[in-house]
């Protein structure tokens, strides 16, 4: 730990990383509040609906966006200068005539990349510091949600980068390979939307979809589970490659399949955000909750066509939550639905061999479909969302000294004061 600590003081990279995530999350930051205190009614301004002004939405997410876009196109290269720099040195046969198994020695490497990224969390932290003096409220399930998913993320970065720099040759390249790895997700997730079957369910576990999940204040099992699986496989995969035992490199991936596969089948999801935007009223719930048979749903509607989004996000992965078997069916053939026939826009719903057609994705109107269709008595009207939002006519007061001034003034003296002492 004490030599990958000093690895990491002397990378470069790293400085870098600290310089350019505190201009990132400052800007960040300091347009967020200003978008939300002018929602807010700011100077006298009309204001917008109290309910649909969260923090998470307003604050948290596009702060910490700042991270998904560093873990994206910098932190890679820290993680791979950690192993590439060995190899290239040929300090690595070194490392594996050590006492330390090369095992050990990666389970440090990865400890330390992971408390250099909570290192690199202070300007976010002092981001939430400033919205809770600014009188901003902080929800602490959503923030803590949000830091786990960023955390996850980040541990699944770190395996994709040592991975490459252990199987590649140079640092160029293991940057290229990581690069190619993040826009093969992006493509991913792209071409599986609206689709259904197999490649939905592994789209679900990119990093961009893994970490929305987190955005949207949901907590999923199955998500932190092949996170964190796929993160230490990397590192596996790392340590079976040096040792030059490539059955093992297969074996690897070979579980990393049947992990993905296994994590499909974990339901188990909760709703912390404080609007719950992820649940239906509780009355809802309860009633849906008495529902016992498989509901199939076959929906016709084309992935680029807006209705799709809002019954997936509104009514389809709430559903999945609380019925014990939901199968969704996307039966449209193209993603812009023209020419899709006289069935477009139609959702139908089945269960226990009665059918029910719907072109709503409003939820009282489908959940009252869904009640007719298992015969549950509809729960008493007027249980809804009690959430009162939080409009805050603020001003990012201080931020930009905070972060365009004290912060890089901070990391250079620091940065100067490492190399003038190590030298």
């Amino acid at each position: 730990m004490a030599k990958e600590c000093r690895e990491l003081a002397a990378s470069r990279a790293y400085w870098l990383l600290l310089l350019i995530i505190g201009l990132l999350v400052g800007h960040a930051f300091i347009t967020a509040v200003d978008l939300y205190g002018e929602a807010s009614g700011r100077g006298g301004g009309p204001a917008a609906l109290a309910q649909g002004l969260s923090p998470l939405d307003g604050i948290l997410v596009p702060t910490f966006g700042s991270y998904d876009l560093a873990v994206t196109l910098l932190f890679p290269f820290v993680a791979i200068r950690l192993v590439s720099a060995e190899k290239e040195s040929g300090a690595l046969k070194l490392m594996l005539q050590a006492p330390a198994s090369i095992g050990m020695q990666l389970l440090a490497k990865g400890a330390m990349l992971v408390a250099a990224w909570l290192i690199a969390w202070l300007p976010g932290l002092i981001a939430l510091g400033l919205w809770k003096i600014y009188g901003g409220s902080l929800y602490a399930p959503e923030v803590v949600n949000l830091l786990l998913g960023h955390l996850l993320r980040v541990i699944l970065s770190a395996g994709v980068a040592v991975a490459a720099a252990a199987i590649t040759r140079t640092a160029a390249t293991a940057a290229i390979v990581t690069l190619a790895f993040t826009v093969g997700t992006w493509a991913l997730d792209f071409i599986a939307a609206g689709r259904g079957g197999l490649l939905q369910k592994l789209a679900a576990y990119t990093p961009t979809a893994a970490l929305r999940s987190f955005e949207q204040g949901q907590l999923r099992l199955n998500v932190v589970l092949v996170s964190l699986l796929l993160g230490a496989a990397g590192f596996a995969i790392t340590a079976a490659w040096l040792r030059a035992r490539f059955a093992g490199v297969a074996i690897v991936m070979a579980v990393c399949v049947a992990a993905v596969w296994s994590g499909s089948f974990l339901r188990a999801t909760w709703d912390l955000s404080e609007n719950r935007r992820n649940s239906f009223p509780p009355g809802a719930e309860a009633a849906l909750a008495r529902i016992r048979q498989p509901l199939r749903v076959t929906v016709f509607l084309a992935a680029e066509d807006p209705r799709l989004t809002d019954l997936d996000r509104s009514i389809l992965s709430k559903l999945q939550r609380i019925l014990p078997q939901v199968e969704i069916d996307y039966a449209a053939q193209t993603r812009a639905g023209l020419f899709e026939g006289e069935h477009y826009g139609e959702v139908w719903y089945e269960m226990a061999g009665r059918k029910a057609m719907s072109r709503s994705t409003t939820e009282p109107i489908v959940l009252d479909t869904l009640y007719k269709l298992a015969q549950v008595n509809a729960p008493a009207s007027g249980d809804g969302n009690n959430y009162s939002g939080h409009p805050l006519p603020a001003y990012p007061t201080g931020a930009a000294w905070i972060f365009y001034i004290a912060w890089p003034l901070a990391i250079t003296l620091l940065w100067f004061w490492r190399f003038r002492y190590s030298s």
